[in-house]
């Protein structure tokens, strides 16, 4: 009876090694949670272009924007765990929106496998140029000297901009008025028309105002000085302790595909990723670095972020919805 046991075993794991090595054998797609140009969708554009490219393998980009990534996070959720259907998401999709809303059609730890951190992009503090504030030192003065005055502008409530924001607020002990646009661009624009004090905004979304000279940086959300925007100092640096918000994105799949299936996605993926083109455009789309972080590594700080959001929403009171 072993020698039957033994054989089953056997058999199994040897399919599941075939079935891995013989993926994929159709088209895969790629969830997007977002409109074509954006930030996850070029990252994932990117990468699955040059895994095409030196790989043959055919992806379908499947964009399905709104209603806080819901759609198409929700679909893939919902998707087969085959292989065929992979997330393209950011910080905001499992790190944020867990924090501020009650009910959601998806569930990170129940739900998906993370496959790679494709990319990590810190984001900007800008202020317009001609504003009598300089670095992030005068912001936090300027707040407390007058608690909510000073007034921010995000791309919508729950954004990664607008917790990045509040993280800075609660972090520097100082209240901030937040003012919700309809996207990142008009954001970054009332602060170039002085309709606002500040914004956070990711490096392409900025660039066409710093090079118009509307608007200046005083400094990024993230730990350490990023390698894209070297010149510009933390918040840590200017004495706001603890703030660490960047933009990640990675790729992820349905829970339940076979683990071959991860590490073959997660080994071409990362390949891609050490291509010089492939991080030079990086860093030209999105400001951000081309990282390869794996799976387990990639689960843990999905984690430490949501735990981040979740203490800065208990700080500046912000309850889910």
């Amino acid at each position: 009876m072993n020698r039957y046991i033994k054989a089953a075993v056997l058999a199994i794991l040897l399919s599941g090694a075939a079935h891995g090595q013989e993926y994929p054998t159709k088209s895969i797609r790629v969830l997007v949670p977002f409109a074509p140009g954006g930030v996850v969708d070029t990252s994932a554009r990117i990468v699955t272009s040059k895994i095409t490219e030196a790989r043959n393998w055919n992806f379908v980009v499947d964009n399905r924007p709104g209603a806080n990534g819901f759609i198409a996070v929700g679909a893939a959720a919902r998707a087969n765990a085959d292989g065929y259907t992979l997330l393209a998401a950011h910080t905001g999709e499992f790190a944020i929106n867990p924090v501020m809303f009650k009910s959601m059609p998806y569930d990170y730890e129940k739900d998906f496998l993370p496959v790679i951190m494709v990319s990590d992009a810190p984001m900007l503090v800008v202020v317009n140029v001609q504003s009598p504030i300089n670095s992030l030192k005068d912001l936090m003065a300027a707040a407390r000297a007058k608690p909510g005055a000073v007034t921010f502008g995000s791309p919508g409530a729950g954004s990664v901009n607008h917790m990045a924001s509040e993280w800075l607020a609660a972090a520097g002990g100082v209240k901030m008025l937040h003012v919700p646009y309809k996207g990142g661009a008009p954001a970054v624009t009332a602060v170039a028309t002085g309709d606002v004090m500040f914004t956070v905004a990711g490096l392409p979304g900025v660039n066409p105002h710093l090079q118009g000279k509307r608007v200046k940086v005083i400094g990024i959300t993230t730990a350490k000085r990023s390698p894209q925007v070297p010149d510009y100092p933390t918040a840590q640096e200017a004495g706001i302790p603890g703030v660490d918000a960047a933009i990640w994105v990675g790729l992820f799949v349905p829970k339940g595909t076979p683990a071959a299936i991860i590490k073959r996605l997660y080994e071409v993926s990362a390949e891609a990723l050490k291509r010089p083109d492939v991080k030079e455009r990086l860093a030209v789309v999105g400001g951000a670095e081309a990282v390869a972080t794996g799976p387990d590594a990639f689960n843990a700080r999905i984690r430490a972020d949501a735990e981040r959001y979740k203490k800065v929403a208990a700080q500046v009171g912000i309850k889910p919805e």
